[in-house]
């Protein structure tokens, strides 16, 4: 990150603010290269060819008969599909609430949610929300709009709300006999409706977008989705890939949890202890790590734990490092 990219930020008396390791804090300007902003956006960008390049693929299958090795190349839905006729995939949410209705998936859909669950386990349970889910183009677009409207909170809601939804949806499940949240899913009615057709689903969809803009922040990914709860229960204990942070470097400035989908994951004296972000409730969406102009967050791959604590990681690769501000 060039220098050319940061300004001080100033306190109310106009001089610049000083963080708590005695460096002055900056903001990330918006760069004029575009090398530049590539790098601030480079998540992001890529996270927009994970979700839409995983869409297409459903659309050419479906429409433009794409196939590999005489096969389709991935057929079905978010709930359940198969790439290339060999491999099976199916959403372990959506397949847990069918076992709770009592009901016997076939083997092939046991096969395939455990090969799901095991890949979000390994890497991390909400990269789901961030890099597949099609709703979440729906949200980052009215979060976009907020930042610029400076759209105020009308409701508040604790961000444990979820798991409460997530339990409602099994019980439901297990009373009702039917998979409850399936029915009532926008994400997988989202997905139904670009890839074979628009429905009524939309109206669910324009619903997400009206309580993120002008209702409450994050209210649908970060208040209320159980699918999201359910990944992030997966993914607390077992996330491979995790957010490391350098208390060293960081001024306190407060830029990454402007931007962060979960800002309660960002808490600064739980990040000193661990070294890293806990990976539960984080998306592993990269906004911190492309918006900090200390380069203190990076991604980093962890491969042990300690004492089935968070994994301590004290130092960083040369790449990372490198990366730092000096001062």
């Amino acid at each position: 990150m060039n220098q050319s990219d940061l300004k001080p930020k100033l306190g109310r008396d106009g001089k610049p603010m000083i963080g708590t390791n005695g460096r002055v804090m900056h903001q990330l300007l918006d760069p004029p290269r575009l090398a530049g902003k590539i790098s601030v956006w480079r998540f992001v960008i890529l996270r927009r060819i994970s979700q839409i390049g995983i869409l297409l693929l459903f659309y050419g299958t479906a429409h433009w008969g794409w196939s590999l090795a005489g096969e389709p190349l991935l057929s079905g839905n978010l709930s359940g599909s198969e790439f290339a006729g060999l491999i099976p995939m199916a959403d372990p949410f959506a397949t847990l609430q069918i076992l709770l209705t009592r009901a016997m998936p076939e083997t092939e859909v046991l096969i395939g949610a455990g090969l799901i669950l095991a890949l979000y386990a390994l890497i991390a349970g909400r990269v789901f929300c961030a890099w597949v889910c099609p709703v979440n183009l729906v949200t980052d677009l009215a979060g976009w709009l907020r930042r610029r409207l400076n759209t105020k909170d009308l409701l508040h809601l604790p961000r444990t709300t979820r798991y409460l939804v997530l339990l409602a949806a099994l019980l439901l499940s297990a009373i009702t006999a039917v998979a409850a949240f399936e029915w009532i899913s926008p994400i997988g009615m989202l997905h139904r409706e670009l890839i074979y057709g628009i429905g009524l689903g939309w109206i669910a969809v324009l619903g997400i977008f009206i309580l993120d803009l002008f209702v409450i922040r994050h209210g649908w990914c970060g208040h209320l989705c159980p699918l999201g709860a359910f990944y992030a229960l997966l993914g607390r204990r077992s996330a491979r890939l995790v957010v490391t942070f350098d208390t060293a470097s960081c001024t306190h400035c407060g830029e990454c949890a402007t931007v962060c989908p979960e800002p309660q994951v960002l808490n600064l004296k739980k990040l000193e202890q661990a070294e890293l972000v806990s990976p539960g409730e984080c998306s592993a969406c990269g906004r911190c790590v492309g918006s900090c102009p200390e380069g203190s967050l990076e991604f980093h791959w962890s491969l042990s734990r300690r004492d089935g604590k968070e994994p301590m990681l004290s130092q960083f690769s040369p790449e990372i490092t490198s990366q730092r501000r000096s001062s």
